[in-house]
This record gives structure tokens, C-alpha cells and sequence, in this order.
């Protein structure tokens, strides 16, 4: 996810557990190929977050077999291909879902990636850039053709963005259509109804992005799971810890101004759903130094203590994926994305 899978929080997911892979942002190989400061630390990644994957997004063959390139110079595991951001300034350069209204430029940029590089070469897709032209099952054979060896499937056209419902039956035909492993995104709201999507559409894996936010255990209560387990549940002692650490993280690698948006931005989604989580959140978007932040985090979750009634986190969806495909790993694993 721009702006949030960054370096920092992918640190603060894998510490949770369950993860069995992470993802980068996705980055302009527009600015990956031109020496942009920003994008090349976009790619930045630790050890211990493998197996890691790099996701790039563009419309020029030439910068996205470049850019595929750099990746796997840096290191990463595996090269992931964005054909789904909505994003009007990705759009119109002929990148992210743009590419679904172009097939035949998306079939040389796939080709032409994966003569460049040895790395496995994955592709996130929309169903489509209109309602009237839904075309994710011929996209996904095409990509099949290519040597594309995983597809990750979101459930809405471009022009819903993320509006109404995800098309699960979609998914279910493009899993039917190839042979490579699918996995399906798309209002994954709780662990019931992902593994009911996931069960009904026979795909590989599912995704899960922004319920990484609002639930950093997600990941290993989905791993539970798979593994018969009853899912793991925070305490609240838990739940303001991880709050707390990652602030601490964001300190460590960025301004404090910087790092306060970045704060505001998971706190907004953490404590949706939580005993006066909405007053919470106004109270942390007006605050402007990193001792407000520390200190109104200490009165909230103490006044949670004393009520003794914080809810379990809520569980949204996009980007993290469940695999279940030996192109990642021999058993079933979690894929943040």
C-alpha cells in the first residue's frame, strides 16, 4: 500500500508473526530509473523480512523491465507487478490499472520483465477498468503466457475504485482459467468471511491490506488458523505496546513532524471499532509533538483499563496475502502485501 507498507511498518507487522512475506510500496520506475532518492529507498528492506517482494508499477516497457531489474539487484525475492492502483495520476501515464484498457502493452512489459530478470514475476490485477469492460480473465491467460507465476486478483473494476462490492465470482473464474496460483482481495472484513471466500472460489491465497492496520495480529491469527489453532487475541497491554512501538520505530527513521503523520495515519485505522476510539483519534490528530502523542496514548488505553470493555480489532481488507502455493513456500503461509 503507497505510503504504508513502507520500511517501518512491514518491521512492526513481522515482529507480530505469521507473515510469510512482505511487500514493498509500490514504485514508479519512472523515478526508480531516473536516480530519485525517494524511490530507491522505497526498495530498502531488512534481512529478516524474507522472502521479500518488490512491487513496481508503470506504463514503458523499457523503465519496467529496468526497474524489475534494480529490484532484484537489491535483493528481492520476488518482482510483483501493480496493474490495479485506481490512482488518476497513475492512470493516466498508463500505469497501475491503466494497463487493463492497454493488454497488448501490458503483454510486452511482462514479456519484457521476465527476460530481464531470474527472480519469480508476479501481477496484481483489477477485474477490469470499467463495469463494461471486465476483461480479468483473458488478462490473466495472457499473463499466464507470459511466465507470470502468481496473480492476485481485486475484485473491482478501476472505475468502482474501492465502492461496493468485491466480485468473489470474478476471482472463482479466473482460478478456474489458469493453472499458476490466484489469490483473491477484496472486503475481507473478519477471519469467518475470508476463509468462507477462500473456501468458495478454491483460490490459493487471499489478501488483506488495510485490516494490517487496523489489526497488526492478523496475520498470525490467519496463520492460526490454517493450523487448527484458536486464533491469538492482544490483551490491551498488547494493543498499546505495538502502538507505542511503532511510533518508536517511526522516530528511529524519520523526522518527529513526519513521524506524527505516520502515527495519526495507523492510530485513525487501529482504534476503529474500539470503546471511544473516534474521540481518540481527534485527540491524536490535533496533537503536534511526540510527547502529546506518548501522553494521550497513556490516557486513552487508561481509561480503557479502568472500563475494562476494549473490543477486539476490527479486520479490513486489500493487499495481504494467505499463500497456499508452493512457488512461495512448501506449506500454507501469510503474505503481507
Amino acid at each position: 500500500m503507497a505510503g504504508v507498507t513502507d520500511y517501518t511498518f512491514r518491521r512492526l507487522i513481522k515482529r507480530r508473526g505469521g507473515v510469510g512475506l512482505v511487500v514493498s510500496e509500490f514504485i514508479s520506475v519512472e523515478g526508480l530509473t531516473r536516480g530519485n532518492p525517494k524511490s530507491k529507498r522505497q526498495m530498502r528492506f531488512d534481512e529478516d523480512e524474507r522472502p521479500y517482494a518488490v512491487q513496481i508499477f508503470g506504463g514503458q516497457p523499457e523503465r519496467m523491465a529496468m526497474g524489475a531489474e534494480m529490484a532484484e539487484e537489491v535483493g528481492a525475492d520476488i518482482l510483483d507487478v501493480n496493474c490495479g492502483c485506481p490512482a488518476p495520476k497513475v492512470v493516466k501515464n498508463g500505469g497501475g490499472s491503466g494497463l487493463l484498457r492497454e493488454p497488448e502493452r501490458l503483454e510486452t512489459i511482462l514479456k519484457e520483465i521476465k527476460r530481464t530478470i531470474s527472480i519469480p514475476l508476479t501481477l496484481k490485477l483489477r477485474t477490469g477498468f470499467t463495469d463494461s469492460t471486465i476483461n480479468v480473465v483473458d488478462v490473466a491467460k495472457m499473463a499466464e503466457q507470459c511466465g507470470v507465476e502468481h496473480i492476485q486478483v481485486h475484485g473491482r473494476t478501476r472505475e468502482q475504485g474501492y465502492k461496493g462490492l468485491a466480485n468473489w465470482e470474478l476471482i472463482g473464474q479466473v482460478k478456474e482459467a489458469v493453472s499458476v496460483p490466484v489469490s483473491g482481495n477484496g472486503d475481507i472484513t473478519s477471519l469467518e468471511y475470508g476463509m468462507k471466500r477462500w473456501s468458495e472460489t478454491g483460490v490459493d491465497g487471499i489478501l488483506i491490506g488495510r485490516g494490517a492496520m487496523q489489526n497488526p495480529w492478523i496475520f498470525r491469527q490467519f496463520a492460526d488458523v490454517l493450523a487448527g489453532r484458536e486464533p491469538y487475541q492482544p490483551d490491551l497491554a498488547e494493543k498499546k505496546s505495538v502502538l507505542l512501538e511503532f511510533f518508536e520505530l517511526c522516530l528511529e527513521e524519520m523526522p518527529e513532524l513526519v513521524a506524527l503523520g505516520k502515527m495519526k495515519q495507523l492510530a485513525g485505522q487501529f482504534t476503529k471499532g474500539l470503546v471511544g476510539g473516534a474521540q481518540f483519534r481527534q485527540t491524536l490528530y490535533h496533537s503536534h509533538s511526540a510527547d502529546e502523542i506518548l501522553d494521550n496514548i497513556s490516557i486513552y488505553f487508561a481509561s480503557l483499563e479502568s472500563r475494562d470493555t476494549f473490543g477486539d480489532g476490527i479486520v479490513e481488507a486489500d493487499d495481504l496475502v494467505i499463500e497456499s502455493c508452493d512457488a512461495f513456500k512448501e506449506s500454507s503461509s501469510v503474505v503481507a502485501a
